[in-house]
């Protein structure tokens, strides 16, 4: 395949990506609106993701003995700790703004490294963290008190701090990749770490969310979309099937034939199909000042990835959609970051 033939299929699949992730919102908000506990959608989301990703996990069951600290960081805050807060958060907000809120990860992942790990941040870095921060306050709307629910908000930053939290385990999991002298074991793969992720977080969300006391009966009901009703049941296939497995498949892909960073900037466009779906489907119209305000998040949030520093050695955390590891092991480590569990 010739180079802009792989860069045109590479920028296809992260779209096809994005809409993936971007439709797990407006699909799942059904769901929790007529019975379903967010945390019961979110352990059938990844509990039907790890099931339909077992033989991927079996191929790749080395990862276990060699970086279960990735795996265990990957399940815990990458797949149960932002999506759980994310279908929470959307369970009172609307889906777009819950997923704007999110966007504020790039901010935080850069005043980690700025102001914990002491490492400079570039001008542009800065700029893309003010707006980002600007536009997030013109989403929900300060001036007016906060026009959303306050636990809400609190639920989506959650998920934002959640993906902090991966980056920076990946960060610190790419220092402890050494295999001897001068040289680095070989960096994990991403398809294997997404399959033990999914894995693991089925586990720690069985403890969390007790399926066992769910009401199964509502699977086999409908779902009311914006006066519609459509069969939960489809609801649950597209979460699982379309913005779960094929998300994840397509992103980790398109990072192959793009890189880290093209791929996770073309996956901000997440937060407006989102957007767009929810007003389309689900009836969440925002105002005028909100969607400038997110077009600015979305500004700010590409400005921060792009404009994202690399120290001469030493893996740094990077922006939204990459944490880039030593020049050896990023554009592996980047396919991990570039699809972060998104929503």
């Amino acid at each position: 395949m010739h180079a802009s033939q792989g860069r045109s299929a590479g920028l296809g699949l992260a779209l096809v990506s994005a809409f993936a992730f971007g439709g797990s919102g407006v699909a799942a908000k059904p769901l929790i609106e007529a019975g379903l506990d967010p945390l019961h959608v979110v352990w059938l989301r990844v509990a039907g993701a790890a099931l339909l990703m077992l033989p991927v996990a079996w191929r790749h069951r080395n990862l276990i003995r060699e970086r279960p600290a990735l795996l265990a960081g990957f399940g815990l805050f990458a797949v149960a700790g932002v999506q759980a807060c994310y279908f929470a958060a959307i369970s009172r907000i609307p889906v777009g703004v819950a997923l704007l809120v999110e966007y504020l990860a790039p901010a935080l992942v850069l005043g980690w490294v700025r102001f914990v790990q002491r490492r400079p941040v570039t001008r542009a870095a800065a700029v893309g963290v003010v707006l980002a921060v600007g536009g997030l306050a013109c989403v929900v709307e300060v001036w007016a008190g906060l026009s959303f629910d306050a636990i809400g908000l609190l639920l989506a930053l959650g998920a934002a701090c959640c993906q902090v939290g991966y980056f920076v385990l990946s960060d610190q999991g790419g220092q402890d990749s050494e295999a001897g002298p001068g040289k680095h074991a070989e960096p994990p793969h991403p398809v294997g770490v997404i399959a033990y992720g999914l894995l693991i977080g089925t586990a720690v969300l069985t403890v969390v969310a007790r399926p066992w006391g769910m009401d199964w009966s509502i699977l086999g009901g409908s779902a009311d979309m914006n006066g519609t009703g459509v069969p939960a049941w489809m609801l649950l296939v597209w979460i699982v099937l379309l913005a779960t497995v094929v998300a994840y498949a397509t992103g980790v892909i398109s990072v192959r034939l793009l890189s880290p960073q093209v791929a996770g900037v073309v996956a901000c466009l997440e937060a407006v199909i989102a957007t767009v779906l929810a007003w389309v489907l689900l009836g969440e119209h925002l105002s005028g000042p909100q969607l400038i305000g997110g077009g600015v998040v979305l500004v700010g949030a590409f400005i921060a990835q792009s404009s994202a520093p690399r120290p001469p050695s030493g893996p740094v955390a990077s922006g939204h959609g990459a944490v880039a590891a030593e020049q050896g092991t990023a554009d592996s480590q980047g396919e991990l970051s570039a699809r972060r569990a998104s929503p």
